[in-house]
């Protein structure tokens, strides 16, 4: 599973939309829709900003691990 796809579940299951993840965490919808999309990579500092919003680990977000 990529970063998109697991952004997107994150998110869903929050039953957040990107407008309000955005708000949420500061970053801007327009990013996060892009990231989204996997129109463009996120940031290491964004990254770490969503894995600690979701509660879960920077690998987790990323895809690199299922816990």
């Amino acid at each position: 599973m990529n970063f998109a796809i697991r952004l997107r579940e994150l998110r869903e299951e929050k039953q957040l939309s990107q407008k309000k993840l955005a708000d949420a965490t500061g970053l801007s919808q327009s990013a996060i829709a892009r990231w989204e999309l996997n129109q463009v990579e996120a940031d290491a500092s964004d990254i770490i900003t969503l894995a600690k919003f979701f509660g879960v680990t920077c690998d987790y977000i990323l895809g690199v691990t299922d816990y």
